[in-house]
């Protein structure tokens, strides 16, 4: 509709100056033609006084036309520059609040996978192999069969790398995947934050999350990590025995969401879809440049969702994360970036 109305407005504007400029030419015609019945008059003398007289009033006429003219050409001029600037303000709105929408979409997309990593967590937690290998850390039995069962569990759940089982001291004693990761098992995790703060945990309704990072004994894959303590018996409050961690494959997973925005084609040529974590640093993008190493200032001074365009033109639209039921996520916001068309 804007650009409706500026092409409309602006077949007006050449219609008035084509108009204008018949308007020029009659006026110089009547200019010409009072000059000539001046001298036509002068050459007459006394007989050529009251022609003399009209020639002058034509002179007149042609004059105010031409000012009347210039005067019109500049307030359509002026009117078609002011629709103009409207017209740029009202797309950028219009497309502000869309790309807005799109950042904000992406980043509940997120949110609402990631609330399902906090579930996963915390009931896995209590699968009786797992406590039981815990409980007895070098019984090798109850350490290969709790790693069999995390095994059956990752054939089902897809987006997860490895699934890891830590005892009370922070040494892993079964995983998932023991074929792809070999040097997994035995791992001294007790300084990794993760392993800290799941140990930490009051009951077994809380759990933890890292920021996006990766992991060395997962080829350095970019994880999130979820974790929550392991208690006996695998009830709520029972001793904390152990620690599970489990890492979600970000890249892929991140990947299909930035890269399936709803964008035209056209759009998608100029267009990059981001998310970045707390600290501006990009996690995943649409055109896979500067992952885990590039950061971006917002600024975020109209609130939690907004838009505004920078120094180079470009339209940037943000949203942050507002959680997801229990998930209250990690500060991170969806970004679109879109050059100008």
């Amino acid at each position: 509709m804007p650009e409706r109305i500026v092409r409309v407005a602006a077949e007006m504007a050449t219609l008035t100056e084509q108009r204008l400029e018949k308007l020029d030419d009659v006026a110089s015609a009547m200019k010409f033609l009072s000059l000539n019945a001046s001298i036509e008059a002068a050459n007459a003398g006394a007989a050529g006084r009251g022609f003399r007289v009209v020639a002058e009033e034509v002179r007149r006429v042609s004059e105010e036309i031409r000012t009347a003219s210039a005067q019109l050409r500049g307030e359509v001029t002026e009117r078609v520059a002011q629709l103009n600037v409207q017209k740029e303000q009202l797309l950028n709105q219009i497309q502000g609040q869309r790309l807005s929408d799109l950042a904000l979409n992406s980043v509940e997309l997120i949110d609402r996978n990631l609330y399902e990593r906090s579930c996963d967590v915390r009931w896995w937690a209590t699968d009786t192999s797992l406590w039981e290998a815990c409980e007895t850390p070098d019984d090798l039995d109850r350490a290969q069969f709790a790693a069999k069962r995390l095994g059956v569990i990752l054939d089902s759940y897809t987006v997860y790398l490895d699934l890891w089982i830590a005892d009370r001291f922070g040494r892993v004693i079964a995983h998932g995947r023991p074929q792809r990761y070999a040097n997994v098992l035995g791992r001294d995790v007790a300084e990794e934050a993760w392993f800290r703060q799941a140990v930490a945990t009051r009951d077994g309704g809380e759990y933890v999350v890292d920021d996006i990072r990766t992991e060395p004994a997962l080829n350095n894959a970019p994880v999130a990590t979820y974790a929550t303590a392991i208690r006996a018996g695998g009830e709520r409050r029972g001793e904390v025995i152990g620690a599970m961690g489990i890492f979600f494959d970000w890249g892929p997973q991140a990947q299909d969401i930035v890269e399936s925005v709803a964008l035209t084609d056209e759009e998608r040529e100029r267009t990059r879809a981001l998310l970045i974590d707390a600290h501006g640093r990009i996690i995943a993008a649409s055109d896979r440049e500067g992952i885990m190493t590039d950061t971006i200032q917002l600024d975020t001074s109209a609130g939690k969702i907004g838009y505004y365009a920078d120094e180079r033109s470009r339209l940037i639209a943000y949203a942050r994360t507002p959680g997801y039921e229990t998930y209250e996520g990690l500060g991170w916001y969806g970004v679109m970036i879109q050059r100008p068309a």
